[in-house]
């Protein structure tokens, strides 16, 4: 969750039951019910809203908002994700996290919520964080692809 009330409050309670009754992660997604963000620039929203198509496209990931941040996790799943495994620094881990999860099979719900821009302070998005999530991505699929080969899919 933003700390600077991009994501609101009000959706920690559904989230927290679904997690609690019903899934093993959960995603604070702005792209389930079509495209839910206010007082982003339109660039800024094609950004977000293509790189979540890309992702898609590239890990076969039924997750809709991949690179959200408002995501609630069950302790086990970060038991077993082995968090001194995850590679990504930016936004990028948001991807990684939820891909790693993904691949174990754990169930996940996607929660529609409406993100609004921040009133103060300045975004952290930059080049490199862009060229990470392209490379890491595909780092990711590659990466599983060879697991597999190898006959170990699940890590």
């Amino acid at each position: 969750m933003d700390a600077d009330l991009s994501h609101d409050p009000n959706a920690l309670i559904p989230m927290l039951e679904l997690l609690e009754s019903d899934v093993d992660f959960i995603v604070g997604s702005r792209y389930v019910d079509g495209i839910n963000v206010v007082n982003w620039p339109l660039s800024r929203i094609l950004l977000s809203y293509f790189a979540s198509i890309y992702v898609r496209l590239i890990t076969f990931m039924p997750i809709k908002d991949p690179t959200a941040g408002y995501v609630g996790y069950r302790r086990n799943v970060m038991e077993e994700l082995n968090l001194d495994e995850i590679q990504f620094v930016g936004y990028a881990f948001q991807i990684e996290m939820k891909y790693k999860a993904w691949r174990k099979r754990f169930s996940f719900k996607e929660y529609p919520i409406v993100f609004t821009d921040r009133k103060k302070g300045i975004s952290k998005m930059n080049g490199n964080i862009i060229w990470e999530a392209l490379y890491g991505v595909l780092d990711l699929r590659i990466k599983d692809f060879f697991k597999k080969q190898n006959g170990n899919s699940t890590d």
